[in-house]
């Protein structure tokens, strides 16, 4: 440092004694011995926030070394869960969990909730068990980033937008976020040698078949953009499977319904999506009051009552698909399955059920038919239960929608609060 007492004035040289220096005007001298514990008091509280300091990095894994979540172990399978903050994907993420998978989800919350990640973190805190990354899938530079400094053994790709009514009004948008961000997913996967893939699909991709029950060989021909931005994701990771040694697994669900029966988690979609949403939302909501009635939209199908037939799964029942999809994923192997109870329920059928679990008398008001709407679909099952011994075993439709009334009543505003009213 540089010496920079010629500069001061001669009052101020450090040969003039401490005594003949003039007081302040105002007759208090801060001296020395006033001076001294208030830099003495800056010091401890520097040192002590060093200390913390050093303490947070010994414990984060980049400090200690490499984290276990950059790294293959054996006997751990790590699973990168897409979509892992929404309504399927967190339930998804729950059940890998307790089955003792490793779990990294990236989400951008467009959809998600953040408090589903906060409510897995709380009942997995064990380091090296669950990650959450917040990132956008439709961003090339960051997906490969992600998959280069993380060692996933499989990908579950639930992250979509997935309703159709609003499908309609935005087709690029469905465009962009299913078929270009799966083309990302893919890319990242071949250029870091990520073998498995489980794809969430949806019986949308057959649009209105001549035929029911639906079967995996049933013609796709889909009518809205939805189904059409599905099967283009399929066609792309089926035509790049023929020249790899990827484990593929299209799991074909039809609708999803109910939530998890301990009552961690459950669907709690935007405030502005209410309107191109499940109908089992639609209902709760009508029991709630939130809005006025239930507004059923087309009845007019060619179907026994009027309204659309539909084939309603329990989200336990898909998740378990999935995990049984992952466990029979094998090297060049291909495999397509629907999902489903294999028995159509219509929507005047779903709204009697809805009304008995949750004991509220809902008002309906019946619409002209929504857009891209299709009159019967539901599932021929045969396949996934002959391969993967797999079957739908939450089939009662009033029983998963009183599971769901019950996560929806101590969870007025979603995951941001937790008050039970009485009903």
């Amino acid at each position: 440092m540089k010496d920079l007492s010629h500069m001061l004035p001669a009052s101020r040289n450090r040969s003039q004694p401490r005594a003949n220096r003039p007081l302040p005007l105002s007759g208090i001298d801060y001296s020395e011995s006033h001076r001294k514990p208030q830099v003495l008091g800056k010091l401890v509280i520097a040192v002590i926030i060093t200390a913390v300091c050093i303490l947070i990095l010994k414990q984060s894994p980049s400090f200690s070394g490499p984290s276990k979540f950059s790294r293959h172990e054996p006997g751990v399978t790590h699973v990168l869960v897409t979509g892992g903050a929404g309504y399927i994907g967190s339930h998804a993420a729950l059940r890998l969990l307790k089955d003792n998978y490793r779990v990294t989800i990236v989400d951008n919350l467009s959809r998600g909730n953040l408090g589903a990640i906060r409510i897995l973190q709380q009942l997995f805190p064990e380091p090296g068990r669950l990650q959450f990354i917040y990132a956008d899938l439709g961003d090339a530079v960051v997906v490969n980033k992600i998959f280069a400094k993380n060692a996933f053994d499989a990908v579950m790709h639930f992250a979509a937008v997935a309703y159709v009514g609003e499908s309609t009004l935005e087709p690029l948008r469905y465009y962009h976020n299913i078929t270009s961000n799966t083309l990302v997913i893919l890319e990242a996967m071949a250029a870091h040698g990520v073998k498995t893939l489980i794809y969430s699909s949806t019986c949308a991709t057959y649009g209105e078949p001549e035929k029911m029950p639906i079967t995996e060989v049933t013609p796709q021909h889909p009518i809205n953009p939805y189904g059409k931005a599905k099967k283009m994701a399929e066609d792309i990771i089926l035509d790049f499977s023929k020249g790899s040694d990827m484990a593929v697994m299209i799991l074909r669900y039809f609708n999803a319904i109910g939530s998890d029966p301990e009552g961690r988690l459950g669907e709690a979609p935007r405030p502005e999506l209410r309107e191109h949403g499940r109908i089992s939302g639609a209902c709760f909501d009508a029991a709630l009051g939130i809005i006025p009635g239930l507004k059923v939209k087309g009845t007019d199908y060619p179907t026994s009552d009027g309204t659309c037939i539909r084939d309603y799964i329990d989200v336990t029942d898909l998740v378990d698909a999935h995990v049984k999809s992952l466990d029979k994923a094998r090297p060049s192997k291909v495999g397509i399955y629907n999902v489903g109870t294999g028995k159509g329920r219509s929507v005047k059928e779903f709204v009697e059920a809805c009304k008995k679990a949750t004991g509220v008398s809902i008002r309906v008001d019946y619409l002209e038919r929504r857009p891209g709407d299709y009159a019967e679909v539901y599932s021929d099952p045969s396949k996934i239960n002959r391969e993967l011994n797999w079957s739908a075993r939450r089939t009662d439709l009033q029983e998963s929608l009183s599971i769901a009334w019950r996560w929806q009543k101590s969870h007025l505003n979603g995951y941001e609060s937790a008050s039970v009213v009485a009903l």
